[in-house]
């Protein structure tokens, strides 16, 4: 009987060798071998907003670059120490290889999608390319020349840097071509995969000419007539009100919570404080969103700390409920934003409509109410002197840069491109701090050993590889 049984197992074996495909057991079960276009676009505006809301040390410090928040303890990004641990890596590889790779992946399956309607192709196309627009946008207003005609393309190993202005340029370009083919009558992506405007077409089409206006606005100061054909290109078509905002929204329960409350809250962090620049200006001017930007200290009473000095965390305002909840959406354009560009535009003497003076009311009223206030609490803080467009202190710089830098808080990407080129209000510089204020940040580390050579002809193209090197639009 053992005899027999020992014949029988391999005889066994062999036919089951002989029967069976083993090709099988390449396949991975748990991991799907295609990942669907709307899929891959709902990853990208995810990555991009966990990029832009959170307030990782490792990431995104510009809430301290532009004096909204201090640090009770750590002081290194406070003082604009942005290599210890490598933050412009970090930035730089989030947004191409988290966000841009993923949309370019998204668009080409779209464009091979023979079963789509031509109308809903063009709005997927359309809108992908805003957001891909969107992104570069960041990159060429964070580090100056960037790798974007050769870039992300497997067959170019070493990509060039193209020069600044001219990719500034070719985006508006882009957007004048997204704005033509967006069709409202048409579908776009479904409300589940669109987790900005949830299928909206029609405020697609906002958000695409806002974002033409502001990136239009930004060359206002170096090419007057390309910022002035986009800004009145865009007027009429741009974010109108509060329903047209740009909102990422974040959910309650894990796994997507908003990243400062898993930061802050779950993390049980306490170092971050409100900073004096910021918190002087809100009790000065008696600003009705005080108390949703902060909360008091233990002592009950608002209070900032200087930037770059280590302070007792409990004598301290910190970041308000409203601001740090699971579900706290991210802003990524909206009415006040936009009203403030028309307030500029206006002053700058190009054709939109109204006032500079409407507009910035309008705006400050617009963030007053988004952040909690009443229509009467906007009355009073804009029949103040010191707030009225009439009566405020300085130039129209002063008083539009102002205050949008109050009303950009918690949007510091946004906060520091916008102090760039206002050159308001005027900020402290950090104790201990390691440069004059930033204006840039430094190519990606890797860069240099990566792409050596590409990257140093772009470090010397812009006038060197550091923070103070003005970027081309930052004339003052």
């Amino acid at each position: 009987m053992k005899k027999i049984f020992l014949v029988f197992v391999p005889l066994l074996l062999l036919a089951s060798a002989c029967t069976e495909d083993i090709s099988q057991l390449n396949i991975e079960t748990k991991r799907p071998a295609a990942v669907p276009a709307p899929t891959l676009f709902s990853n990208a505006v995810k990555a991009l907003t966990g990029n832009l809301a959170t307030a990782s040390v490792n990431t995104n410090v510009f809430r301290f670059t532009v004096s909204h928040w201090a640090m009770a303890t750590y002081q290194d990004e406070v003082q604009y120490d942005f290599a210890t641990r490598n933050i412009p890596q970090s930035w730089w590889t989030a947004m191409y290889r988290d966000v841009i790779m993923d949309l370019r992946e998204s668009a080409k399956l779209i464009s091979a999608d023979a079963s789509l309607a031509p109308g809903e192709k063009a709005n997927k196309l359309a809108i992908l390319d805003v957001m891909e627009v969107y992104t570069y946008g960041i990159l060429v207003n964070t580090f100056g020349n960037i790798p974007y005609s050769e870039s992300l393309n497997p067959a170019i190993l070493f990509p060039k840097y193209d020069d600044a202005k001219t990719v500034s340029t070719d985006l508006i370009n882009r957007l004048n071509a997204d704005i033509s083919k967006i069709n409202t009558s048409a579908a776009g992506f479904a409300a589940g995969e669109d987790l900005i405007y949830k299928g909206s077409v029609s405020k697609w089409l906002k958000f695409a000419n806002t974002l033409r206006m502001k990136l239009g606005m930004i060359q206002s100061d170096v090419d007057a007539s390309l910022a002035k054909s986009a800004v009145e290109a865009s007027d009429a078509g741009a974010i109108s009100a509060s329903a047209d905002n740009g909102l990422f929204t974040y959910m309650a329960a894990s796994p997507n919570q908003n990243p400062l409350y898993v930061d802050i809250v779950l993390g049980g962090r306490q170092d971050y404080i409100a900073s004096k620049d910021l918190m002087d200006k809100l009790l000065g001017w008696n600003d009705p969103r005080t108390g949703a930007f902060f909360t008091p200290n233990n002592a009950g009473v608002y209070a900032g700390a200087p930037m770059g000095k280590v302070s007792t965390y409990v004598d301290f305002s910190r970041a308000g409920t409203k601001v740090i909840d699971a579900a706290a959406p991210y802003v990524f354009a909206d009415y006040v934003e936009t009203e403030f560009l028309r307030a500029e535009a206006k002053e700058r003497g190009f054709n939109v409509a109204g006032t500079a003076e409407s507009h910035y009311n309008n705006a400050i009223r617009a963030s007053i109410i988004a952040w909690g206030g009443t229509s009467a609490d906007a009355d009073a803080y804009l029949a103040q002197p010191s707030v009225a467009y009439t009566t405020a202190a300085g130039d129209w710089k002063q008083k539009i840069g102002t205050q949008k830098w109050l009303a950009l808080y918690n949007r510091p990407y946004e906060g520091w491109v916008e102090i760039r080129r206002f050159d308001q209000p005027k900020i402290s510089n950090p104790i201990g701090a390691k440069s004059t204020f930033p204006t840039r940040l430094t190519y990606a580390a890797n860069e240099q050993t990566l792409n050596g050579a590409n990257y140093t002809a772009a470090a010397s193209a812009i006038g060197g590889d550091v923070v103070t090197t003005k970027l081309y639009w930052d004339k003052f």
